[in-house]
């Protein structure tokens, strides 16, 4: 099992940047691959971007350029750098990991929620 849990969501102005950080609880966190989803009112949640445990990274097309998934093994976290924040990025944030003999995300954050205002 492994736990994560979120921090860094708020309230923050269009233009601004927020990071949110993701705490996994597990011995093993270089074996996993991170990710972040959104998901919005009435909406499918969604991948945002994701990074494997050697740091190749992919984004979804609406944020590429503006926002930025990294990881510090040493500290078993994953970050997402949020800059140029639009009012459409407002969403409950959530983190996922997956195990690199895995195709799914199979652990998930309770989330954290980021507010974007216009």
């Amino acid at each position: 099992q492994v736990q994560l849990v979120e921090s860094g969501g708020g309230l923050v102005q269009a233009g601004g940047s927020l990071r949110l950080s993701c705490a996994a609880s597990t011995r093993t966190f270089n074996r996993y691959y991170m990710g972040w989803f959104r998901q919005a009112p009435g909406k499918e949640r969604e991948f945002v971007a994701g990074i494997a445990w050697l740091g190749i990274s992919y984004y979804a097309d609406s944020v590429k350029g503006r926002f930025t998934i990294s990881r510090d093994n040493a500290k078993n976290t994953v970050y997402l750098q949020m800059s140029s924040l639009k009012p459409e990025d407002t969403a409950i944030y959530y983190c996922a990991a997956g195990d690199s003999g895995s195709s799914e995300y199979t652990y998930w954050g309770q989330g954290t929620q980021v507010t974007v205002s216009s």
